[in-house]
């Protein structure tokens, strides 16, 4: 009888043993997620586009991984991530940043710190090559999570960032886009172009970070600025959570407080990552807004949800798996 016990117990013992190395062995070590805006028009993207696009969400995505593989912090993928996206003049942020109706750029983006919620935003740069590194500066080395303006351009000059004439901001793609606008005399249309971009990593040590940049509304006025520098809005981030970077039409997304929400979902509901990222996008669209969102629990568990006819997205994990899209297409 003895004897039997004790086969049973070493069994028992065998098979958690077993199951512990699964576990471990299918455990997602690092992973990240990020998106260049959604889509709402796409006969404005041809198939030719869509293949350079494509391109640039996968460069962007690899490079996040082979960061995350040499060990780099989860904030330090984000503003990498970020600013090669910012530097690539396909995206609404940075170099391929819409116009204001006076013709300038006016660009804004947010970052925050899932381990232990600290964040840095900037709003209304004009002369920031990287708005994202602002924003890290703003987190890193102020009392303040927002500067916005002239302040925040100051700051950025103070803490050695790269300062550049507005004039490098603008594209011909973006000019048109303004000029098609004043033409139709039209504001706030799904014509607009209204992409972001953003990345959430986890790192190898269990910290998640999240950030966002954009150019903004094609063609604002009076200031504007929307959810992507607005933590809790277009950006968030807790290691208990998740880590979210939004994409759309921004007076909506601030008036659902629609990142820090869908990590509430997260947190009160039990919710999973993409059952709060559709519960919340559902919200968007019964007010009548538009876009997506990203998001990365701190599994490693992906979601990428929206209610337009796309989102340029791509995530990879250290599982290997991967996917870089922009309709409903895998890869």
């Amino acid at each position: 009888m003895k004897n039997s016990k004790s086969i049973l117990i070493g069994i028992l013992v065998l098979l958690i043993i077993y199951g512990c190395s699964l576990k471990q062995e299918n455990a997602v070590e690092h992973a990240l997620v990020l998106h260049g805006g959604s889509v709402s028009n796409p006969a404005l993207i041809s198939e030719t586009k869509q293949k350079v696009y494509k391109q640039s969400l996968d460069k962007a995505v690899e490079l996040g991984d082979s960061l995350l593989k040499l060990g780099k912090t989860s904030l330090e993928v984000v503003e990498q991530v970020i600013s090669l996206l910012e530097n690539d003049s396909l995206f609404n942020a940075g170099r391929g940043a819409v116009f204001t109706h006076d013709g300038l750029v006016e660009l804004d983006a947010s970052i925050m710190n899932g381990e232990d919620l600290n964040a840095g935003s900037v709003c209304g740069l004009k002369d920031v090559k990287n708005p994202i590194k602002a924003a890290r500066k703003v987190m890193e080395k102020s009392r303040h999570v927002m500067l916005s303006g002239s302040g925040a351009s100051q700051f950025a000059y103070e803490q050695g960032l790269e300062m550049i004439d507005n004039k490098y901001f603008h594209t011909q793609n973006s000019q048109k886009l303004l000029q098609g606008l004043l033409n139709k005399q039209s504001q706030g249309s799904k014509d607009n172009k209204y992409g972001t971009v953003g990345c959430v990593a986890l790192d190898k040590y269990g910290n998640i970070a999240a950030g966002t940049s954009t150019g903004g509304m094609n063609n604002k006025r009076y200031g504007r600025i929307g959810d992507s520098p607005i933590i809790g809005a277009g950006t968030y981030a807790n290691n208990k959570t998740c880590g979210v970077s939004c994409t759309g039409w921004g007076e909506y997304y601030i008036r659902l407080g629609f990142s820090r929400d869908i990590s509430a979902l997260v947190e009160y509901k039990g919710l999973s990552v993409t059952d709060a990222c559709e519960e919340e996008i559902r919200k968007l669209t019964k007010l009548g807004g538009f876009g997506g969102v990203i998001a990365l629990s701190p599994n490693g568990d992906v979601a990428m949800s929206y209610n337009t006819t796309g989102m340029f997205r791509a995530f990879k994990k250290s599982s290997g798996e991967k996917m870089v899209s922009i309709y409903n297409e895998k890869q």
